[in-house]
């Protein structure tokens, strides 16, 4: 990976996290016991690249305060902030001051893919390429734009979502660029890479290749892809460096958890966390400092920084922001979310009628 760095794009507002993310941005939500960057520098590093330039905007100094230097993890880390939105493209060229190598490996912060990233790489310098991308192999691309190639895997198109798809291949969000590309992308304005930058390349007769797999691969940015990017993680079912024992369930230092207590499906019981007797966690994800009280049900939901689930609650599927209160035998199910600070009083929300 002689000649290579990375930049990752983290300056997304994560609104189809809130209320998880009015305090902190996406990629630093705990994701397996760590903040969600962790792991994705984590494989940047162990593919051998060092330097790495975060563009960071929502909530910049987080990346700073937890990272610092990258020294912890074995890499240089840099940042630049964007002061306004300038799409990914436009992000891409604001960090360009900061680049110093000639391939640029590009990442979005909140993919949790399982590509070999050498892979990539080889396969851009072997076509001498002036971007490759990753696309991904989808069982259903009707809800993403589709990006078909050629027999040399050549792309041809950016098509947009349509409900008759000619291929099943999609951007996965990862890509190499050559510096010269970067420094043509217009400075100060926002630029996108699929609308106008990667268009603007194929017309001008540039060679965009495009790097296929079936390997693991998950958008982070919605609750329930949240929850089992993170039970993968803890599984191993996604691979990564900072996961240190793949197992069932994942507790952190300071936690208490009876032993008549039920963990499992990928669950992660954060720091100083409290699991009461008769509970069960299964594919759950407890931020520090949560309580679940006895004979509680947290099933593919995610309970905030603080949180008290009370004795009997059921949670499904749902979201409970920092220090907020769920009632015993209250009922959240189907997408639902609880800001932070709420507090729900005993049986306040049922979806059943034994109340």
């Amino acid at each position: 990976m002689h000649g290579v760095e990375a930049v990752v794009l983290v300056g997304g507002k994560g609104t189809r996290l809130r209320p998880l993310t009015l305090s902190a941005p996406k990629p630093m939500l705990p994701t397996a016991g760590v903040p969600f960057l962790t792991h994705l520098l984590s494989r940047i590093k162990e593919a051998g690249i060092t330097h790495v330039v975060l563009g960071t905007s929502y909530k910049a100094e987080v990346f700073e305060e937890y990272f610092g230097d990258g020294s912890r993890l074995g890499l240089e880390l840099e940042y630049v902030v964007e002061e306004v939105p300038l799409d990914t493209a436009g992000a891409i060229r604001n960090v360009a001051d900061k680049l110093r190598e000639p391939d640029v490996m590009v990442f979005n912060g909140d993919i949790l893919s399982g590509v070999d990233l050498t892979g990539i790489v080889d396969t851009h310098r072997e076509h001498e390429a002036d971007v490759t991308l990753h696309l991904v192999k989808v069982q259903d691309p009707r809800a993403f734009g589709c990006v078909p190639t050629d027999e040399e895997g050549r792309v041809q198109a950016f098509l947009e979502k349509t409900e008759n798809p000619p291929t099943d291949q999609i951007n996965a969000g990862c890509y190499v660029f050559r510096r010269e590309v970067i420094d043509a992308i217009p400075a100060g304005r926002p630029v996108s890479v699929e609308r106008e930058t990667f268009p603007g390349l194929l017309e001008a007769g540039k060679r965009l290749q495009g790097h296929v797999d079936a390997t693991y691969w998950l958008d982070l940015g919605k609750p329930e892809a949240f929850v089992q990017g993170s039970a993968d993680l803890v599984r191993g079912v996604a691979p990564s460096a900072a996961v240190a024992q793949p197992g069932d369930y994942l507790v952190l230092d300071g936690s208490a958890v009876h032993e008549g207590a039920t963990l499992k499906g990928g669950s992660t019981v954060g720091a100083n966390c409290t699991v009461a007797d008769g509970a069960v966690l299964d594919g759950a994800i407890l931020f520090d400092g949560a309580v679940v009280g006895e004979g509680a049900l947290v099933e593919r939901s995610i309970v905030g920084a603080g949180a008290l689930v009370q004795a009997g609650a059921v949670l499904k599927d749902a979201v409970v922001g920092d220090s907020a209160v769920i009632g015993a035998r209250c009922e959240l199910i189907g997408g639902a979310r609880v800001w932070p600070g709420v507090v729900l009083p005993e049986a306040g929300v049922r979806f059943s009628t034994d109340a």
